[in-house]
């Protein structure tokens, strides 16, 4: 009997034990079952500051990128018929330029240029403005042409008069089945003939085949996202960090005094929000295919209706 106690008080450390044991248990249970689990692939991906080397970029240009450059759309007119699958696109720039012109490197293959964009598809780069750049293989129905002005780094100008849209119709439009160029405009061979020799791949003006597309019904009047950047494929160096840039056209951001914010998520993960009319850099991108979204919602949170423009997704390739 005298042993009794001692049996009691180790009776009772087991069955303590024991509780807090599966009491631990339940809580890493409830814990491990809230927990947010990203997309499986999905980047971590952080802000950081305008990077160094396109600082340096920007001294080397000097006043470029205080230039103000304003665009008018001469081809197509807004509203035309265009008879064919060609359309022949001419610009005329003006502004305070400060020595900004659009003009390709042959060393570097990089230089200032306008953003070409067709319907709702990616930009294709005009370099040549003494040059019109085509449209080729388009389909019948409405289209919306827009255009604004970019520096080398792809970086949009923002300014009063950059961005132009024009609405025209096309008529006796293009197959989708027949070839289309190359990213940087020459034609591919026909499917019927012989590749033309190496000589007479050089095209004589810029410009892009297009698969069918079919623009949305846009209101110019209405607010408007315009996709941007990112783009295409990246490699080497120019893999991280990589930048996201829009233009926006009758609306502000909350942070510049409006309404607007714009949304963005890559490969379906943690949604997240741009509250100033500026290009951003991301850092963490993993090599692989990813997606990349832009929408621009209301002060509600809902996305703003327009033709479908204004909730975007690219898909980019990152090789590093």
């Amino acid at each position: 009997m005298k042993d009794y106690p001692l049996f009691f008080l180790a009776t009772c450390l087991v069955f303590a034990l024991a509780t807090a044991g599966c009491k631990s248990a339940n809580e890493n249970a409830n814990t491990t079952a809230t927990t947010q689990v990203p997309p499986p692939g999905a980047p971590s991906l952080n802000v950081i500051s305008r990077p160094q080397k396109i600082v340096d970029l920007m001294k080397e240009r000097g006043e470029q990128d205080q230039a103000t450059p304003t665009l008018k759309i001469i081809s197509p007119a807004q509203n035309a018929t265009i008879n064919g699958s060609t359309v022949e696109v001419k610009l005329e720039l003006s502004g305070d330029l400060k020595g900004y012109q659009p003009h390709k490197d042959p060393a570097t293959q990089k230089g200032n240029h306008i953003h070409v964009i067709l319907d709702n598809q990616p930009y294709e780069a005009y370099y040549e403005l003494n040059q019109p750049f085509e449209l080729r293989n388009l389909s019948d129905g409405k289209h919306t042409l827009r255009v604004f002005p970019s520096r080398p780094w792809h970086e949009s100008y923002k300014n009063d008069g950059a961005f132009q849209m024009v609405r025209f119709t096309v008529k006796g439009g293009g197959d989708a089945s027949k070839p289309t160029t190359t990213n940087n405009g020459q034609m591919m061979a026909s499917p019927t003939k012989s590749p033309p020799a190496a000589a007479d791949l050089t095209p004589t003006r810029e410009g892009k085949d297009y698969a069918a597309s079919q623009a949305g019904d846009v209101d110019p009047k209405k607010p408007l996202l315009t996709y941007s950047r990112p783009k295409g494929e990246y490699k080497g160096e120019d893999t991280d960090p990589i930048m996201i840039d829009f233009w926006l056209l009758n609306g502000k951001l909350q942070g510049d005094g409006g309404e607007y914010r714009v949304r963005y998520s890559v490969d379906d993960g943690e949604a997240k929000f741009l509250d100033k009319w500026e290009p951003i850099w991301l850092t963490g991108w993993t090599s692989g295919k990813h997606r990349v979204k832009l929408e621009l919602l209301d002060k509600s949170g809902n996305v703003v209706d327009n033709g479908g423009y204004n909730s975007t997704t690219r898909e980019i390739t990152v090789t590093k």
